[in-house]
């Protein structure tokens, strides 16, 4: 990444103007998504590469937690811990570690819990110290070290690095196949990467394996997760529905109700989202997937000053990137760009912090620099973060980036593989749809333009404050569609 500074209202130096000229939408288009430049200098984004950084030091030791035999499967990725839990099992293993320093797997539980403490709480800090105890696990005993391979697998899922995962992972896997456990980071991992053929024959592998009913939900949810993504929601549903009713504790039953909370905002049914949501808080206040979804929803249902009240919540104590992208976008949807300057603000800062921890965070900085800033850094990013872990989420943005950036023809490629059922996996996605609903407006490709755009609108009729009106005033300018439209080319 570079350290080019917002000066004014304008990043230097000017991005080269578009090669073609703008045709039917344009004006519609610069006008609803072209505001919220940041303002204010000295609010750059963080290097991209990442640098050596020095580990904090760990919490206080706190009481004990639960017993040390089921201390690696709360803590690994699969299986959702509540956060004072977190801590009590932190404390509990730095004062083994101190007392007995060659014992690996401390180490491995240590760093471990590290990993399910910080994606909990969404403070990147935790993870140099997650690091930095694996690998004493693996310092102390390399040979068939499944436990530290587990976490460095989950630690780098935590840190967007899906290559990294990816390698530790089949590591893992590879040292002890029969292992439940081993899989559902790995599935995550090939998603990450865009090999979803790979992902689904490990999800097939896991679903094989004998599992116990602590285990189950765990594998149910992973389940759900694969299915969404080939476009199966009822049987994702289904999944998490089970994997809900069988949880066996309040922090893992709330993680798979602020899941199905998700599958039903992805599909505009508001009232569901909202009882799932808040149904997931009650159980654990700290599930903040649950809090931005109830944020969401509200927004969408018109209850905005209780919407703004719960997204400040949300981002209160530690605040998320992405929630901060989205509360800000919802100011900017009720005409208030001073407060949406001060969410994009805090966002920036807590992107720092994020990358400080060794987070990858060039999706979302791409995103946001496509919409709210420069649109050329944000395909210079994405681009690189293509070449580097090709997933669905980057070809949508990297599509939309260069639609921003003027160059339709190109965005087309990345806005069809993000929609194309056979190589994105099946997912259906407002936002993707949206995007390519509007690059092949600007291509004045109008049926297909009409078709992406009110299938956006059909999958999830509230799925942006700012895009909504966005397609909806496209739709008008396209009018009906003739008599005898010409098919796609």
């Amino acid at each position: 990444m570079d350290n080019r500074q917002y000066v004014g209202t304008s990043l230097v130096p000017e991005p080269p103007a578009p090669r073609r000229s703008r045709r039917v939408l344009r004006r519609v288009l610069v006008a609803a998504l072209a505001g919220g430049v940041v303002t204010g200098a000295a609010l750059a984004w963080p290097p991209g590469e990442r640098r050596p950084h020095r580990p904090a030091p760990p919490p206080a030791a706190g009481p004990r937690a639960q017993p040390r035999t089921q201390a690696l499967t709360t803590v690994t990725y699969a299986v959702p811990a509540a956060l004072p839990g977190l801590t009590a099992l932190i404390g509990r293993e730095e004062q083994r570690v101190r007392a007995q320093p060659r014992d690996a797997r401390a180490w491995a539980v240590l760093g471990s819990a590290y990993v399910a403490r910080g994606r909990r709480a969404g403070d990147a800090a935790d993870y140099p110290r997650a690091e930095r105890a694996l690998r004493s696990s693996l310092d102390v005993r390399g040979t068939g070290n499944t436990e530290a391979l587990d976490g460095l697998t989950a630690l780098a899922l935590a840190r967007r690095d899906f290559p990294t995962a990816k390698r530790y992972g089949e590591q893992a896997l590879k040292a002890a196949p029969k292992r439940w456990s081993a899989y559902p980071p790995l599935i995550d991992a090939y998603d990450g990467l865009g090999d979803y053929t790979k992902a689904r024959a490990a999800l097939d592998k896991l679903m094989e394996l004998r599992t116990g009913p602590a285990e189950r939900p765990a594998v149910m949810a992973r389940a759900a997760a694969v299915y969404r993504d080939r476009g199966w929601r009822e049987d994702a549903v289904a999944q998490l529905t089970d994997a809900a009713a069988a949880a066996r504790t309040p922090a893992e039953q709330a993680a798979w109700l602020a899941g199905l909370g998700q599958l039903a905002w992805e599909r505009g049914d508001l009232p569901d989202a909202l009882r799932h949501c808040e149904a997931a808080l009650r159980l654990d206040p700290d599930q903040r997937a649950a809090a931005a979804g109830r944020a969401r929803t509200l927004a969408a249902l018109g209850r905005t000053a209780q919407a703004l009240a719960a997204y400040r919540a949300a981002v209160a104590a530690q605040p998320d990137p992405a929630v901060l992208l989205e509360l800000g976008e919802l100011y900017e949807s009720l005409g208030q760009p001073g407060s949406a300057e001060e969410q994009y603000a805090r966002l920036r800062a807590a992107v720092r912090q994020s990358v400080a921890g060794g987070v990858d965070e060039e999706l979302l900085i791409g995103r946001f620099e496509a919409d709210h800033g420069d649109p050329w850094d944000a395909v210079e990013r994405l681009q690189r973060e293509w070449r580097r872990q090709p997933g669905i989420e980057v070809a949508d943005a990297l599509g939309w980036a260069l639609h921003r950036a003027g160059e339709d023809q190109e965005a087309l490629g990345y806005a069809t593989a993000a929609t194309d059922e056979a190589k994105g996996g099946g997912v259906r996605s407002a936002p993707y749809s949206f995007h390519r609903g509007v690059i092949e407006a600007e291509l004045e490709r109008y049926g297909p333009a009409r078709r992406f755009l009110e299938e956006a609108l059909r999958i999830n009729p509230y799925f942006s404050p700012l895009g909504v009106p966005v397609a909806r005033e496209a739709l008008r300018t396209l009018g009906e569609p003739p008599a005898e439209e010409p098919p796609e080319s």
